[in-house]
């Protein structure tokens, strides 16, 4: 059985990192991290640690005020190596040109990055089999 997790996240202005609200693409990296740590611990009971990433894609702007969905999924198990895949999508976008507080559920979300890369969990910390 395949393991997913998705986490939900509002990029807030202490994430702009750049002019315009635009948040440093590191955060997406940070919520990839999030989600390899819960898929680690629902497949092995055990948080283990994030060795590389071996592919990373920066497709679309994230802005303060957009809603991210990070999601991810171990795509290959090995002895101590699990080989996964990671997506965000901005999936609620801020109107601020009809007020401050106004936003928009998006008909289509946009993939603003992707990435794949390899954690290890030792075998004398994997609880699960």
């Amino acid at each position: 059985m395949t393991k997913k997790s998705l986490i939900r996240v509002r990029m807030s202005s202490h994430d702009a990192h750049y002019g315009g609200n635009l948040v440093d693409g590191a955060k997406m990296l940070n919520l990839f991290g999030d989600v390899a740590t819960e898929l680690l611990i629902m497949n092995d009971g055990d948080e283990g640690l994030f060795c590389a990433y071996d592919n990373v894609e920066f497709l679309a702007p994230v802005y303060a005020g957009d809603y991210i969905e990070a999601t991810g999924e171990i795509v290959h198990t090995g002895n101590t190596s699990r080989k996964m895949i990671f997506e965000a999508r901005k999936v609620i976008a801020p109107r601020t040109d009809i007020s401050d507080s106004a936003a928009d559920t998006l008909d289509e979300p946009i993939l603003v990055c992707r990435a794949s890369g390899t954690c290890v969990v030792p075998k004398n910390c994997q609880r699960k089999k």
